[in-house]
C-alpha cells in the first residue's frame, strides 16, 4: 500500500463532501425532502446556532476519513475511478441506511429533524448524495494520486528480511 496517497484521498473526500453539503439545499426542492446532512451532524454536538458549522466540519471530516480509506482500497476496485467510487459511496449509503430508525429514535434533536426511517425521498435524496460524493471522490482522487506517481508494490526491491534495500531507498530519498 502506498501511504503517501491517504494525504491526497483524505482532501478529495473532504472536497467531495463539501461539494455534497454545497448542493444540498438543490437536492432540497428536487426531492422535496427536507432531510440535511449537516444538520443532523451538527445537532448532535451543538444546539445553538454554532451547529451548522460543527455540522460541515464533522461531515468533511467523515468525507475525509472515507476518501484516505478509498484511497487505500481503489486498488483493490475494478473499474474507472469514478465508477469504484461511485461504488463506494452508494454502498457506503446502503450499509449505513437502516441506522436512520436510530437516528429518528435517539438524535438529541430528532423532533428538528425529518424522520428518515421508511422515508423514500430522504432514501433516494440520500442515495443521489453518495453518488455525487462518490463520483467526486473519484475523480479528484484520480487526480490527486496518478497511477504513474507512484511504483507498484510488487516491484519494490525486498532483502531477504523483508525490510527492503538500503540502495533503493537512498535512491527513493533523492528522486522525491
Amino acid at each position: 500500500m502506498e501511504l503517501r496517497r491517504i494525504p491526497s484521498g483524505a482532501l478529495a473526500g473532504a472536497v467531495a463532501a463539501a461539494i455534497w453539503a454545497a448542493q444540498q439545499p438543490l437536492d432540497k426542492r428536487l426531492f422535496g425532502s427536507d432531510y440535511d446532512d449537516v444538520e443532523l451532524l451538527g445537532k448532535l454536538v451543538a444546539r445553538d446556532s454554532g451547529w451548522q458549522a460543527a455540522g460541515l466540519a464533522i461531515h468533511m471530516a467523515n468525507g475525509a476519513v472515507f476518501g484516505a480509506a478509498f484511497t487505500l482500497l481503489r486498488p483493490f476496485i475494478p473499474g474507472p475511478p469514478q465508477a469504484a467510487g461511485a461504488a463506494a459511496g452508494l454502498s457506503e449509503h446502503l450499509a449505513t441506511w437502516p441506522l436512520t430508525r436510530l437516528v429518528d429514535r435517539h438524535h438529541r434533536a430528532r423532533s428538528e429533524l425529518e424522520s428518515l426511517g421508511g422515508n423514500r425521498r430522504a432514501f433516494a435524496q440520500a442515495a443521489w448524495r453518495h453518488l455525487l460524493f462518490g463520483l467526486v471522490l473519484g475523480e479528484l482522487e484520480r487526480r490527486l494520486n496518478p497511477e504513474d506517481r507512484f511504483e507498484p508494490l510488487e516491484q519494490v526491491p525486498v532483502s531477504s528480511n523483508g525490510h527492503g534495500n538500503i540502495e533503493h531507498a537512498a535512491a527513493g530519498a533523492t528522486e522525491a
